[in-house]
């Protein structure tokens, strides 16, 4: 069962005064439940603003983007905020970690949203942390940590809810290889274990070799076949 359906999707940027830019260019793609699949493609090709569109982030000039076989241009902004919350989990190149809030805070903030008790939100980052070995860190604030500390935190918060689709932009980017591969073995055991979709944009050979698809992008458009 497709969990994603993306259906000849276009998205184009004006500026005042400039000609419009072409971020994707008719894309038509299916992601079923429970794929580990990544995009592949240079700089500008359109990995990112994909990513944004099915996870409701930003909305498509033409076409549908479908979730759960929800049509996103449908939603209101409070539905689109609630389908995030529940469904989609985001893991962003530069983080989105709050300062003021510890690591655990952080990662166990969407399970405060969705209203989990204190007491469980701690126990379940902490397995989560635990795995990726963060242990250590859990009252540790991000501008404390390093990089790929803070990257690993990222992952916690979009795993630890085990949402049913789970959306990463570059997710090894700012890690050793060592930690990458160790991250994307936690994420293949979720994918596994729990069913949990992931799309991956990145550039990462690593990455790459352990998707069970790749889908690769140049100048917005689809330039392997998508299944």
């Amino acid at each position: 069962m497709a969990v994603v359906e993306v259906e000849q999707v276009t998205r184009v940027y004006q500026e005042k005064g400039m000609p419009p830019a072409h971020a994707l260019r008719g894309v038509s793609l299916q992601i079923e439940q429970g794929e580990f699949m990544a995009l592949a493609g240079p700089s500008g090709s359109g990995k990112t603003t994909l990513l944004n569109l099915i996870g409701g982030l930003d909305a498509a000039t033409s076409g549908e983007v479908r979730v759960g076989g929800q049509a996103l241009s449908g939603l209101s902004r409070k539905e689109l905020a609630d389908l995030r919350r529940d469904r989609i989990g985001f893991v962003f190149q530069s983080y989105n970690l709050v300062p003021v809030l510890t690591a655990a805070e952080n990662a166990g903030y969407v399970l405060e949203l969705q209203g989990v008790g204190s007491a469980e939100r701690r126990a379940r980052v902490k397995a989560v942390f635990d795995r990726i070995g963060l242990a250590q860190f859990l009252d540790a604030r991000p501008l404390k940590m390093s990089g790929g500390q803070q990257q690993r935190v990222a992952v916690a918060r979009a795993i630890v809810s085990a949402p049913a689709v789970v959306l990463a932009d570059e997710p090894t980017a700012n890690l050793d290889q060592a930690t990458g591969a160790a991250l994307m073995d936690l994420m293949r055991e979720l994918n596994k274990e729990r069913g949990i979709t992931f799309i991956f944009s990145t550039h990462d050979p690593m990455v790459l070799s352990r998707a069970d698809r790749v889908v690769r992008l140049v100048d917005g458009e689809i330039v392997t076949a998508p299944s």
